[in-house]
């Protein structure tokens, strides 16, 4: 292990420290006319003397794109191809969102399998699409809207609102493709799917209805996941639950102070006609308001003398007589608010977070103590809770009125779990609600035993234990969102007598009001003018329509040609923290939907973390913009993207003094092969990657030596060099051709593996420390003697011929990584007559592998560093001394004299 880390840091590129930003010198580049879009550009003038990403990445993307090169159909029939199909589908980013270097990492890998899987001669589609993100964009849009015009979506109702989210969307929405083109990602853009587009949003239609028909989705009144400020229901996987040890001030949305919690606070019920009192305690002080019971364990020995049922315990500030009972709970037990559902009828909670007049929450046991929650109308003791105070105001005002009348004991630290929304970072609150949800237990062991019985395979493998923890123990998902943007529900309520709106009875789906109104009259048997509908304001989960996303996109449920072709398809590809958000739910739904797997294998790729092992966060400043990592910014560039943001102004002092630590001048100009080569040379399965700017910057320098060694060679080859199929190599030609065949086995071994470090190894190797610091070295004193002495000139064609081979071989394992700087250099060199018909590298067969020899040129490079060695022990480096060989098959002697 030790031995393979240091040969891991020997193939690393340089890492520069104190890196600055270099000047865009580009040399002799005389590029003053752009390429028209579309237009193949000019390879007949000559390479400029250095290498620069802005000039190499021009023009190229969009002569691939008008080429067709992304499309399934280019050089292919849709027809049962002999070397198969590959098909995989971009997990579709947010329509609000932007890049950042862990999509980047994404595209980069799933980029490189599609150029590789489209070289090898497969029909291959990587299919384009985009989530419409409810409630992101909802929430971008009503800001926009109060910001701009002081208006809520409220004030222009649910239709014009809706008309707003499609405007923003049609300006604003394309910034990701714009970035996802930028990173070369070669997507057949024709098929490009938007999430609320006719064609899916008619699949999601049409699987809640198959789904509900089926009664596998049902509706029921439970406790949510709530989300104040969102005012929206969650599911619990987008629920984090933040540990804490005691006394800890959390940042709350929507409250100018930190709240207090990892609390428990104690206060006293008097016990009406007596003395004595019952010492009860809650980490929700605000919520004794709605307290309805006192119960005790009767094995509780504080309880067995003076304290009986008959007693009434006394709710402090109301003074209120509460319900003084016994239960068979054990002493110290925590209940689940779910333990009590049946219990609770109303709330004291609104769904803004504003404590009315009613209540929902179960408070913490201490002791043995229980307080039992339920609906409670009270009076003003503190009017202004009656009229709608804050949650956590309230706690404040209800601790301190305890103090003021003397029930206030202690307060003392308490560790404790509070669950925080992963979208709005606000306290999630219980909440009664009914909702519609999904019957997982099914699905989920479907999904479950699908990976158990190796019909599908997720790599790597330590992702199956937290697969099966999950499936094997999933609740039902709720699938309700108080939005409305969005897919909205296909479900009416109907009225016909007086029902109860928990009654799922009373509920039907329909493709229309018409199709539901005929359900409803069938099933109560009545005429349709005596049936009315209420449509259910709700809209879907986003994740229910992106876990339909790899058969929506070829228009399912209608048989289609794209459906016969590429479903099921090849690969999902992603991060392993959407595991359960998507994968999953993809599985399921495909099964259940479809009958087939909608993938067979899944590769999850890690997480992208900054140089120092942190997670990525806006409020620390290392949220990367991979355009930015393209082309270059300066500090102040970075600042100004913060001033931007909807950071708050103290964040975004934090977050500059972050960016000021890691990029002190700024980020380099690296380009997008950099880039893309750093992103899977860091890609460990299994580990988390830490990603340093400067790492990327050297292989920009890395660019830099492919650049120099292709003018080189160039200039060696000459203008009239005809590639031939075959020569008569010397040794050192048939040591590099053996060099560069391993490097083709470990780069087809590593893309068959998604080992991308194998492969981006192999290719630094063979391109630097063998092509370049041997071969290269060996052959320009051939081509010297070539130039003085004709007799030499049949060595320096064989030469030549292998130098070529080596180029175009070595760009062609290049190109799935470094598509731009392969394609520019692949350009200029001659065609082979077996690749005439292949204009571009990205649609020219990859390498195949062949036999490997390398003993002789082994010695050879014995001869070699012992040379070396001697002239650096006698100080002989800058004189060029003779050298006598004796050998003796077992023995080699290097004698030096000057």
């Amino acid at each position: 292990m030790e031995e393979k880390k240091k040969q891991e840091k020997k193939l690393a590129p340089p890492t520069e420290k104190k890196a600055k930003p270099e000047k865009k010198d580009l040399g002799v580049i005389s590029y003053d006319v752009p390429t028209p879009p579309g237009e193949k550009k000019d390879v007949l003038s000559p390479l400029p003397d250095s290498y620069s990403p802005q000039y190499v990445e021009a023009a190229w993307y969009s002569w691939w794109e008008k080429q067709g090169y992304f499309k399934p159909e280019y050089g292919v029939r849709l027809e049962p191809n002999p070397r198969g199909v590959f098909m995989m589908c971009i997990p579709p980013p947010n329509v609000t969102g932007s890049l950042h270097l862990g999509h980047a990492l994404t595209n980069a890998i799933q980029d490189c399998l599609t150029r590789w899987h489209r070289m090898r001669g497969e029909t291959t589609l990587w299919n384009p699409g985009c989530d419409h993100a409810g409630i992101a964009t909802q929430v971008v849009v009503e800001k926009k809207l109060m910001r701009e015009r002081g208006l809520s979506r409220h004030d222009l109702g649910r239709d014009q609102f809706i008309q707003e989210v499609w405007k923003w969307k049609n300006e604003k929405g394309d910034r990701i493709y714009h970035q996802l083109k930028k990173l070369g990602s070669s997507l057949d853009w024709d098929r490009a799917c938007f999430t609320m587009d006719p064609k899916l949003s008619y699949a999601v239609q049409e699987a809640f209805i198959r789904l509900h028909e089926d009664g596998v989705i049902y509706r029921s009144k439970r406790l949510v996941n709530w989300s104040c400020t969102l005012n929206s229901a969650i599911s619990d996987i987008e629920v984090d639950k933040k540990e804490l040890t005691g006394r800890t001030l959390l940042p709350v949305p929507g409250y100018k102070d930190k709240v207090e919690f990892g609390v428990l606070v104690s206060f006293s019920y008097n016990i009406e006609g007596s003395d004595e009192e019952v010492i009860v305690a809650t980490t929700r002080i605000e919520t004794m308001l709605g307290d309805s019971a006192v119960a005790v364990h009767p094995a509780d020995p504080r309880y067995q003398v003076s304290t009986t049922h008959t007693h009434t315990p006394t709710l402090p500030l109301l003074l209120h007589l509460v319900q003084y009972t016994r239960t068979t709970s054990s002493p110290g037990t925590v209940h689940s608010h779910y333990v009590f559902t049946w219990i609770l009828s109303s709330c004291c909670l609104s769904s803004c977070g504003v404590l009315s007049l009613f209540f929902l929450f179960l408070l913490v046991v201490l002791c043995g103590i229980c307080l039992v929650t339920s609906s409670l109308f009270f009076s003003a003791y503190l009017p202004s809770l009656s009229q709608g105070m804050k949650r956590f105001e309230a706690r404040k005002a209800v601790l301190q009125a305890l103090k003021d009348r003397g029930h206030f004991k202690e307060t003392k630290d308490n560790p404790m779990v509070v669950p925080v929304c992963s979208r709005s970072k606000d306290i999630v609150e219980p909440l009664l609600k009914p909702q519609w949800y999904v019957d997982c237990a099914d699905m989920g062991k479907q999904a479950a035993d699908s990976v158990r019985e190796g019909r599908l395979k997720i790599i790597p493998d330590h992702h199956h234990k937290t697969w099966f923890n999950w499936l094997d123990n999933i609740r039902d998902w709720c699938i309700s969102r108080q939005l409305w943007w969005g897919h909205r529900i296909p479900a009416y309520f109907v009225t016909v007598t007086d029902p109860s709106d928990m009654d799922g009875h009373y509920w039907v789906s329909g493709r229309t009001e018409e199709e539901a109104r005929d359900k409803a009259a069938k099933r109560f048997n009545v005429s349709t003018d005596k049936v009315t509908l209420r449509q259910d304001e709700d809209v879907l989960d986003t994740w229910f329509s992106s876990g339909i996303f790899p058969f929506s996109i070829f228009g399912w449920p209608n048989e289609t040609q794209d459906l016969s072709v590429f479903y099921p398809g090849t690969l999902l590809e992603t991060g392993h923290d959407i595991l359960f958000f998507w994968v999953a739910r993809m599985v399921m739904m495909g099964l259940k939907l479809t009958g087939k797997l909608p993938f067979k294998e899944v590769y999850l790729h890690a997480v992208v973390r900054d140089a120092h092992g942190r997670k990525m966060s806006k409020s620390l400043g290392n949220v990367i913009d991979p355009l930015d990592v393209i082309t270059g910014i300066s500090l102040e560039g970075l600042y100004a993207q913060l001033q931007d943001s909807n950071l708050d102004p103290v964040e975004v002092e934090k977050a500059k003094q972050g960016q000021k630590s890691d990029y002190p001048t700024g980020i380099p100009e690296c380009g997008t092969d950099a880039l893309r080569f750093a992103l899977c040379a860091y890609t460990s399965q299994g580990r988390d990657i830490n990603m340093d700017v400067n790492r990327i910057l050297g292989y920009r320098h890395f660019c830099n030596k492919l650049w120099n060694a292709v003018k080189f060679a160039m200039r060696t080859l000459g203008d009239n060099f005809v590639p031939s199929e075959k020569a008569q190599e010397s040794v050192s030609d048939r040591w590099i051709l053996s060099r560069l065949c391993t490097a083709v086995g470990l780069c087809n071994a590593g893309f068959q593996a998604y080992d991308f470090p194998a492969i981006t190894t192999a290719i630094y190797n063979f391109w630097l420390y063998e092509l370049c610091d041997v071969y290269l070295e060996s052959v320009k004193p051939v081509f010297s003697r070539a130039e003085e002495d004709s007799g030499s000139q049949s060595q320096a064609v064989v030469c030549r011929q292998t130098l070529f081979t080596c180029l175009e071989t070595g760009l062609l394992l290049l190109a799935p990584i470094m598509p731009f700087v392969g394609e520019e250099l692949y350009q200029r060199l001659p065609r082979r007559r077996s690749q005439d018909g292949h204009p571009s590298i990205h649609v020219t067969p990859y390498p195949e592998t062949e036999e490997d020899v390398d003993r002789q040129m082994e010695f050879v490079m014995t001869v070699v560093r012992t040379i070396r060695s001697l002239r650096a022990d006698y100080n002989l480096t800058k004189t060029r001394a003779d050298c006598e060989f004796i050998h003796d098959h077992k023995h080699c002697t290097v004698i030096s004299r000057l």
